[in-house]
């Protein structure tokens, strides 16, 4: 989701934002985007609170989700972002030698966090877009169960992220591009930090406007100014103070001038109190111009 939780930008960090391509430009009355993707990150290394990357026992998470943006006015968007499944797990730990059983295998299921929002339209023209976003991340998912606590598909708390966003299309040759840039504020409740959080988005358009290969960056930053211990989190991407660069990338392939497909990849390059592994996610989307 847009908040950490999400992270993965970019991770689901990513699956939100990977799901929000041409966010900048608002959708006219009555059109929309609309995705169907399953998402998955598994780890056995950590970016610790230094900032260095430390082993763990395999945990991984799962979602399927949907991700839809409906413009109400012609200036006015309505965004959803629903994990109606969302899976977070442990591997069984067995000894090297023996073979025994160390630690047994342990795994959640239920929803996920989800996200709805607004996003205004405040200057749209041939050379640049401009528009606003508010999006509420409500705490849908569950955030200590298992046998220690530790397994999580949500963080438990109601977060407000405002961002600002521009977008610049232009053209390399023949082949359509765009730029995209944003840079908003996470507010968290339940004493988590709040966030600063900002973006790069570069994608340009091949085979007779067929394929999008879209580029990508995040970054997000706490504010540490949350009280909620997360230093034994290895990596869950529910933790607070989380903080990461990410670099991804996207490609989307319109099999119809509606339909089409998508696949994605994620990772941090840097990181604290985040998995260092990378993100993939697929799915199916419906594009209604």
């Amino acid at each position: 989701m847009i908040s950490s939780k999400k992270a993965l930008v970019c991770f689901l960090i990513f699956s939100l934002s990977s799901s929000m391509m041409f966010s900048q430009w608002v959708k006219p009355k009555g059109k929309g985007y609309y995705k169907l993707s399953a998402w998955y990150l598994e780890y056995d290394q950590h970016y610790t609170d230094t900032g260095e990357k430390d082993p763990n026992v395999t945990r991984g998470n799962f979602n399927i989700n949907f991700y839809g943006d409906y413009g109400i006015t012609d200036k006015l968007d309505v965004i959803a972002y629903i994990p109606f499944f969302s899976r977070t797990f442990q591997n069984e730990v067995r000894s090297g030698t023996t073979g025994d059983l160390i630690t047994p295998g342990e795994a959640l299921n239920s929803i996920g966090d989800i996200d709805l929002g607004l996003e205004y339209g405040i200057l749209n023209t041939e050379k640049v877009a401009f528009s606003g976003s508010l999006i509420f991340g409500l705490p849908t998912g569950n955030n200590a169960r298992g046998s220690d606590g530790s397994y999580q598909t949500g963080d438990g708390e109601f977060n407000q992220f405002i961002k600002l966003n521009v977008g610049l299309p232009f053209s390399l040759g023949n082949a359509p591009m765009y730029s995209k840039v944003y840079v908003g504020f996470n507010n968290r409740t339940k004493d988590f930090s709040d966030e600063f959080r900002t973006g790069l988005e570069v994608g340009i358009n091949l085979l007779n406007q067929k394929l999008w290969l879209i580029s990508k960056t995040d970054v997000l930053k706490s504010l540490q100014n949350g009280s909620v211990n997360a230093q034994n989190n290895q990596g869950n991407i529910f933790a607070n103070n989380i903080e990461f660069v990410s670099l991804g990338g996207e490609a989307a392939y319109y099999i119809t001038e509606k339909w089409g497909v998508s696949i994605n990849y994620t990772s941090a390059v840097s990181g604290r109190i985040i998995s260092a592994r990378p993100s993939y996610s697929g799915g199916i989307f419906l594009d209604i111009k």
